[in-house]
């Protein structure tokens, strides 16, 4: 059995309308939301064996906080220029042609690509995949070629405002 960790990055900012899309920072939201998300992966023991990510700006920031708190190794950490505005078939192809003895993948990347794959392999509708959201999959493949529609179930879902306190 194979895991998949689908992550969006974090709350971005629109701040600075001069930066491209690709360029874009983390906003306060987004850094404050990080610590307490890659905490939660520590408490799920959801730890990769490869971590792989978009080069985008806010989801290098994202996937860097992960590493740093899962404690991963850079030679399990890449970038992939590819997962960038990238749809689910993209993102399916880059899983099939992992190697094998790789378990665990973790893609941090972006919408709407993260949360098609996730359907398409649990056939699991979700109402929203928030930033800073973490979708972890059982899949019942023994290799990476075998990923196919149907073929995962979600095992943990979790998001940010999950964990807010309600007002009043």
């Amino acid at each position: 059995m194979k895991q998949l960790t689908l992550v969006r990055h974090a709350k971005s900012s629109w701040k600075h309308p001069e930066l491209s899309d690709f360029d874009r920072p983390l906003n306060k939201r987004g850094k404050n939301d990080l610590p307490d998300m890659a905490e939660r992966l520590v408490q799920h023991n959801i730890i990769p064996d490869r971590l792989i990510t978009s080069g985008a700006n806010r989801a290098l920031k994202t996937a860097t906080a992960i590493q740093t708190r899962l404690g991963l190794p850079d030679d399990n950490f890449l970038i992939q220029a590819e997962m960038y505005e990238s749809c689910s078939e993209t993102l399916l192809y880059l899983l099939q042609n992992s190697p094998d003895h790789i378990r665990h993948i973790m893609l941090v990347g972006h919408n709407p690509g993260l949360e098609m794959l996730g359907f398409y392999l649990s056939q699991q509708t979700i109402e929203k995949f928030p930033t800073a959201a973490v979708m972890n999959l059982h899949l019942s493949i023994k290799n990476w070629q075998e990923l196919a529609e149907g073929c995962g179930t979600i095992a943990l879902f979790d998001y940010p405002k999950k964990h807010q306190p309600f007002p009043g």
